[in-house]
This record gives structure tokens, sequence and C-alpha cells, in this order.
């Protein structure tokens, strides 16, 4: 799966001319002055940004150099943290309190998007008997924003807040597709294409097609790349003028589901959800 065929490359010349629009011409927000920018609140977010599965207990130097700090700055910025409840510390080790779960909180409570697309997945779901989720890219990963299991655990990825690396999976490649190529070939470029299953792509150009590959048929199918057994297919979530704000996948069991069945199976609900929720974001 992961060899190179330039026959493939047929699906990308294809797609070419087949970007979104109103992607492509989406606006570009300003950018702000320097004057304008609070850099105590992006060190203190990049403070909390630095722990996470892999460092869950991290030093003050440790901080530091993350965070691009000298130990004296991370050191005020630790203790803040831990004086408004959002770290705690133990000989000399650092780490997240749940209070952090509050800034997580704020947006799934008040952001319109994870509220509108939660009970159309909850629909796709039940009537699919699979798990469901919808996600939005964010750098190298795609951040779950909802998620339903339907009975079925088929990954500890598929709930909210949860973050994949987008080169692997469904949703993220549906969301590449959605950029303008340039884009596409910048962000393929900065990434580390890591082989998480022998099924995963880690050939860039390969990678490029499937990116292509989704752009020209409006979904991506991906087979065990992000874990062995998983096999997913997803669609993007657009607003009524076009734009991609997200996107929304059904994951299965390999040994229950072929790559056939799910398209078949699949497909067909995910594009009635997608044009239900079109309707509305």
């Amino acid at each position: 799966m992961n060899a190179f065929d330039p026959q493939d490359a047929d699906a990308e010349r294809a797609s070419d001319s087949a970007f979104p629009a109103a992607a492509a011409a989406r606006p570009t927000p300003p950018v702000p002055q320097k004057r304008d920018l609070i850099a105590g609140l992006e060190k203190g977010l990049s403070v909390i940004a630095a722990f996470d599965q892999d460092r869950p207990r991290l030093t003050m130097s440790e901080v530091a150099a993350l965070c691009g700090l000298t130990r004296a700055a991370a050191r005020r910025y630790l203790i803040t943290l831990e004086h408004l409840g959002f770290v705690t510390s133990d000989r000399k080790m650092y780490a997240l309190t749940p209070k952090v779960l509050r800034l997580g909180q704020s947006y799934m409570h008040s952001a319109r998007l994870p509220r509108i697309v939660q009970p159309e997945l909850h629909k796709l779901a039940y009537a699919l008997k699979e798990a469901s989720s919808a996600g939005v890219l964010d750098g190298a990963d795609v951040i779950c924003i909802a998620a339903t299991s339907a009975g079925r655990v088929v990954s500890s990825t598929l709930q909210p807040g949860t973050r994949v690396p987008a080169y692997c999976t469904a949703n993220g490649r549906v969301l590449l597709s959605a950029l303008p190529q340039g884009e596409v070939d910048a962000w393929i470029a900065g990434q580390n294409l890591a082989p998480l299953t022998p099924n995963t792509i880690t050939h860039g150009e390969r990678l490029r097609i499937e990116i292509a590959r989704a752009r020209a048929q409006g979904y991506a199918a991906v087979d065990q790349e992000l874990e062995l057994g998983l096999r997913t297919i997803s669609v993007p979530l657009k607003s009524y003028r076009g734009e991609v704000l997200a996107a929304m996948n059904i994951s299965v069991h390999a040994a229950r589901v072929s790559m056939d069945q799910l398209v078949n199976d699949c497909l067909p609900a995910l594009l009635q959800a997608q044009a239900s929720l079109r309707t509305v974001l």
C-alpha cells in the first residue's frame, strides 16, 4: 500500500482544477500588528500546550526548552499557572490539573459547530450501528470536536478533544483536500510521515495523490493507516457558501467490514448527513 504508483498521478492531474472555489477564495484574516499582541498570554498558553500524552509531567527546565523560554521565565509562568489552579507541582515535576478542561469546555459549550453536528452524528451512528465523529484541522493534526460510538468502541481516538495525525486519517485527508495545492505541498513538506502501521502511507508524493483523490471524489477512505483494525470513511462538512468547516466520518473494525462494504454501505448515509448539515452550517 505504501508503494508509489505513477499511474495514480492521473487522479491528481484530473483533480487539479477541482479545488472548492469557496476554499480557494476564503478571506484571509488580517495579520495583527506586533504591538497588539500580548506576548505573555501567548507564552502562557504555550506552557499549557507543552503537556500532552507523551509528556504528562515536566520539569521547569523541560518546559523552558519546549517553549523557547529561559528557565527564569518558565518558573514565573509555572508559578502563575499553579496559583491560578491550572498546574500542580510535586518534587520539581509539574503537571496540568483538571481545571484546564474548563478551557476546552468553554469551546464545546459555546461553539456553534459541535452543537449542530452532534445530533446528526447520533442519527448517523445509530442508523449504521457504527461509530461516527467530526473533526477540524489544527496544524499537523485533526482535533475531534464531536463523536458518538453507538455502542461500537473501535478506537480510543474517537472522542471529543482527542488529536490524531491528519496525514493518515480520512478526516485529515478530506480537510487537507479543501486547501489550495500550494498549501497542501507546504504542509506535506513539513510533516514527519511516520509509519504508524504497515499500511501507513509515508511517501510524500503518494500522500499528495491520495489528498487529490479525496478532492476529486468528494470523500476519503483510509484502511488501517492510523491503527491496525481501524477503517474510516469521511466527507467534508460545508457551509451553505461551500466553505469546508469540518469533516465527518464513520469508523469500523476491519474484521467486520471490508473497504468495499465501508464505501457501499456508509458513504450514502454520510452524503445524506452532509447535505442535511449544509443547510444549517
